[in-house]
């Protein structure tokens, strides 16, 4: 699947579908590296970091041509 991508964040994973509950996407920040999980179920939803086993924030690289992009 490719990854949709905004100004800020790129969306690398997405599971669930309009119909399905809950529904996630893991976010990455652009800017950052930062990983986060979006999820949503009816009307209820969440953002938070994605946290390895030691609690520290999951940063993926951001490829060069991608930080220079506000």
């Amino acid at each position: 699947m490719k990854p949709i991508k905004s100004k800020r964040f790129v969306c690398t994973e997405i599971s669930g579908g309009a119909f399905d509950s809950p529904q996630s996407r893991v976010l990455v920040d652009r800017k950052t590296g930062v990983n986060y999980l979006w999820t949503a179920s009816g009307y209820a939803g969440g953002l938070t970091v994605l946290v390895d086993a030691e609690g520290k924030p999951i940063v993926t690289p951001v490829p060069a041509d991608d930080e220079d992009e506000d």
